[in-house]
């Protein structure tokens, strides 16, 4: 049995305005901005097009960053948590 998958909000939902050190990022229904850093940005922008398990998401980040760290997979389910409690990336 496959994991959940998860899937960023809409954007018409985001502002996203990239800073120097973070990335702003406007959640329309809440009202409220959150600063992100990363991965944070990078998981959003890899669940923008469809919604993705653990694995997949993981060889999508993997594509273009380096994932050198053996536990990669444990630190992106931390983040995936921090996301989906702001209401930016929901579990489908």
């Amino acid at each position: 049995m496959a994991g959940p998958r998860y899937r960023a909000a809409a954007a018409s939902l985001l502002i996203v305005e990239p800073l120097d050190m973070f990335t702003a990022v406007f959640h329309r229904p809440s009202g409220v901005t959150h600063l992100l850093n990363e991965p944070a940005p990078q998981i959003l922008e890899a669940l923008a097009d469809e919604a993705l398990d653990m694995g997949a998401l993981l060889a999508r980040l993997a594509q273009t960053y380096d994932l050198a760290d053996a536990d990669g997979s444990a630190v992106l389910q931390a983040r995936l948590a921090e996301l989906e409690a702001a209401g930016l990336v929901e579990r489908v």
